[in-house]
């Protein structure tokens, strides 16, 4: 069994649903401190944190990615355990092990296999784990990055290793993600008898020609780089359970996915202009999920594209779709990052699932990475 594959199954029998770290942490901080990394535990709220760092020159490459995982749902559904890592038909199941176990432990593994080869890299490796990634995302890694800001510590380049791979290992890189902003409108109607419309005034008819606006907006977004604007009615919900009551309020939850152009600011300026223009009386509370990223070159980039060149034979495609990441809080401090790691086909899903022979094959992209970043020259 592949030291990659054996880490991979360790974690995933630590049970770690949000914001749970579950131990994982505890045991691959005990690897990489064998590694000679200092390790530091950072505990915000709830949630465990762990910042691990080797080397004091740069430039800093660093690891990410979680080790919490979203709940099983009906574990009778599954095949089998969903903690017992078990392995059937060449495949590894378990939740978390696309997302991201299985990375995880190929990142540990990649580290020393490098440093076993080249004890004195030119420059730094770190990782930073988190166990809020798949919850709130707000005690995990933006308080981590908080904390390095305020005490100097930089990132030059970093991986995550969230499942990017599409319908092979290593088809697809992620550089960069849309931005997501949510908006919460509360109409204000005046309850009433269904019976009696004069003495009463329905909130959901009101906004009726309203949300038809919004859906039929095209919001925008042609960056190349970039999907389009997405906006998304989420929720929708009124009325007191009466079927003869007429509502006193609607809410609204909806969402937006945007790129840098047209950005947060104008969207939020639109949309307000069309609920204005619609006559309902409302409040909207805006929430800001995160801000567009993207690195669209750079050492990380070429020696990632290298390395999966090298190992696989494949040219990746380079996407800034799917949802958000904790990319968005590592960006902004001006690191290039940039996401790879295992198929996302089962994540989330029962049965989440691996290829076994992926693991160790990421394992090895990792660590030509490490080769062309840091290796001596």
């Amino acid at each position: 069994m592949s030291a990659a594959l054996e880490l991979a199954q360790a974690l995933i029998r630590r049970p770690s649903i949000t914001p749970q770290d579950g131990g994982c942490q505890a045991l691959l901080g005990q690897r990489l401190a064998a590694l000679g990394f200092h390790v530091e535990p950072m505990r915000f709220g709830a949630v465990d944190n762990l910042w691990a760092r080797r080397g004091t020159d740069g430039p800093v490459l660093v690891f990410a990615g979680h080790t919490d995982v979203v709940p099983v749902g009906d574990a009778d559904a599954w095949c089998c355990d969903p903690f017992a890592a078990e392995i059937r038909d060449g495949q590894l199941y378990g939740r978390g092990a696309a997302d991201m176990k299985g990375a995880l432990a190929a990142m540990v593994v990649a580290c020393e296999r490098f440093l076993a080869a080249c004890p004195q890299p030119a420059g730094s490796i770190g990782f930073l784990l988190t166990s809020d990634e798949e919850g709130d995302a707000v005690d995990g890694t933006v308080r981590v990055m908080e904390t390095l800001t305020a005490r100097g510590e930089s990132i030059d380049c970093c991986l995550i290793g969230e499942p990017s791979s599409d319908q092979r290992l290593g088809d697809t890189l992620r550089i960069g993600r849309r931005g997501s902003l949510s908006a919460r409108l509360r109409v204000h109607g005046v309850q009433g008898h269904v019976a009696y419309p004069e003495k009463a005034l329905n909130p959901i008819h009101a906004f009726a020609p309203t949300l038809a606006a919004l859906c039929s907006e095209d919001w925008g977004g042609d960056d190349p780089a970039f999907p389009p604007v997405s906006f998304q009615i989420s929720n929708i919900h009124a009325g007191t359970g009466a079927g003869n009551v007429i509502p006193g309020e609607l809410l609204v939850d909806c969402n937006f996915r945007f790129p840098p152009q047209p950005g947060a600011a104008a969207l939020k300026a639109r949309f307000e202009g069309i609920v204005a223009r619609g006559g309902a009386r409302c409040d909207v509370h805006w929430t800001l999920g995160g801000e567009p990223f993207i690195t669209r070159g750079g050492r990380l980039l070429e020696a990632t594209q290298a390395a999966l060149g090298e190992v696989l034979g494949v040219l990746p495609t380079l996407s800034t779709g799917g949802g958000t990441s904790d990319g968005r809080f590592i960006a902004p401090s001006g690191a290039e990052v940039i996401e790879l790691g295992l198929r996302n086909a089962s994540i989330h899903k029962v049965d989440e699932c691996t290829p076994v022979a992926e693991i160790e094959q990421l394992a090895a992209v990792y660590e030509a990475v490490l080769h062309r970043l840091l290796g001596k020259r």
